[in-house]
């Protein structure tokens, strides 16, 4: 009997042993390989305020999607500086690899976002360089402007790998690539050059195949979404909306420092205001300190002309102040920091601010007056008042005030610019034409506005 198990036993360890020997013959599929996230966003404009907040948008949330690339559509021919360095800052501090696409042009400030990427993808066509810096005329800057784009194109290259003397020609002539710009030209780079030069990483016209050449297999797309906030703000920052706006801020203070209770100029002042710095806060330009300077400036004006005159001493503070604030929130600056932020940008910011605001003056010098009488806004601002039959603020038919007109009388309060004149031991309304007039002062009746007597300071005879 245990001569039969024996075999049994040797037969089933001989079928063990053949089963252990064909298990590698079983295979188990291998799980797919995990999918990366890839972020597409363009830029397709001037490098200005609405570009460096798309920018800074489309990063953010391609950070808060935990992407794993982000490929940048670049064609620009360039804008700010100041801009272009804050972007350059991001893309450099990104989390994400960072693909640049060069879908035409890369020039000026385009050239040095291009460089800030990790890796630059060209269409064949396309061109990147031509980075000096020039005025609103497209005249070149003195050298010490060139000398911190040079500086800034030269450190951006080393931090990504590039030959930082390439980066310095297109700022300045050099003769580095003398088959490319001799002496006394500035380098822009074809696509086949940079990818010579090392400043191309591959030729693409496609985005698949920029991440082929960047071999990225299995992906999926997340596309950035323009909403209509960005179109509006894109609006708002529009340099001669911005003109506009600053317009309206001074239209309304300076008419409702002439008609004081009417409201409806008041209103458009804040309300301008408000798109002016609305904006350029959430850009990240205008800072807390910076709106209260324009707060504090708009105060002192109303101190001087309402409250306690000092002969032109506080709104000469104010006027200062309300440049100040208009013209800082263009600029530039992290707190008091101004090291990012050359003395052209500042005159630049100082130029967009003064010149509407000057144009805007003379304009309400010249037709500031009869404003209020247009049927436009007859509707809106008040011009008569309904006065109590127990005051002296008594009714007049304006036949009777226009009677007036060149007339002479006293101001029996001080006109900052409204308040009561006399005539014939009469008291009227009144509201001085410019400037303020002292009581007791002797004053002209020019014009008549509704129901109030538009004086100004009679001339005395020595």
């Amino acid at each position: 009997m245990s001569s039969k198990i024996k075999p049994k036993l040797f037969t089933t360890l001989s079928l063990l042993v053949s089963l252990s020997f064909n298990l590698p013959m079983i295979t188990v599929a291998a799980p797919p390989a995990p999918q990366e996230k890839v972020y597409v966003f363009e830029i397709n404009q001037g490098i200005f305020p609405p570009a460096w907040r798309m920018v800074k948008r489309a990063l953010d949330e391609s950070e808060k999607q935990h992407c794993n690339y982000v490929v940048v559509k670049l064609n620009t021919y360039g804008g700010q500086l100041d801009i272009a360095d804050s972007i350059r800052v991001r893309l450099l501090h990104a989390k994400p690899v960072v693909l640049v696409w060069i879908q035409n042009n890369a020039a000026s400030a385009g050239a040095l976002i291009a460089i800030s990427c990790d890796s630059i993808y060209m269409r064949r066509d396309a061109k990147i360089g031509a980075a000096s810096v020039v005025n609103e005329s497209g005249e070149v800057m003195p050298d010490k402007y060139q000398s911190y784009m040079r500086g800034i194109m030269r450190s951006t290259a080393e931090q990504t790998g590039r030959d930082p003397r390439i980066a310095e020609g297109m700022v300045t002539p050099n003769n580095y690539l003398k088959d490319i710009a001799d002496t006394g030209r500035i380098i822009t780079l074809t696509a086949h050059e940079a990818e010579k030069y090392g400043y191309c990483d591959g030729i693409a016209e496609s985005t698949e195949e920029v991440l082929k050449q960047a071999h990225v297999a299995s992906y999926s797309i997340i596309e950035y979404d323009t909403t209509w906030l960005d179109y509006f703000i894109s609006f708002l920052l529009n340099p001669f909306v911005n003109g506009i706006l600053l317009m309206l801020i001074l239209g309304g203070i300076y008419f409702e420092f002439q008609h004081p209770g009417a409201g409806f100029p008041i209103l458009a002042a804040i309300t301008a205001a408000l798109l002016y710095f609305g904006p350029l806060y959430l850009d990240g330009l205008a800072e807390h300190w910076e709106i209260l300077i324009f707060v504090v400036g708009v105060i002192f004006l109303a101190v001087e002309i309402f409250v306690v005159p000092t002969i032109g001493a506080l709104a000469g503070i104010g006027i200062v102040c309300i440049v100040s604030g208009l013209t800082l929130a263009l600029v530039r600056n992290e707190n008091f920091d101004f090291s990012l932020t050359n003395t052209h940008d500042v005159l630049l910011a100082l130029v967009r601010v003064l010149l509407p605001l000057a144009t805007a003056f003379f304009l309400f010098l010249a037709f500031g007056r009869n404003i209020f009488k247009s049927r436009m806004l007859k509707g809106f601002v008040l011009t008569q008042t309904q006065e109590s039959t127990s005051s002296y603020h008594e009714s007049h038919s304006s036949h009777r005030l226009n009677s007036f007109i060149h007339k002479t009388g006293i101001a029996i309060t001080t006109l900052r610019p409204s308040g009561q004149i006399e005539i014939d031991n009469e008291r009227f309304d009144a509201m001085a034409d410019s400037g303020l007039i002292e009581r007791g002062e002797q004053v002209t009746v020019i014009e008549v506005s509704g129901n109030i007597l538009v004086v100004r300071k009679a001339k005395t005879i020595s």
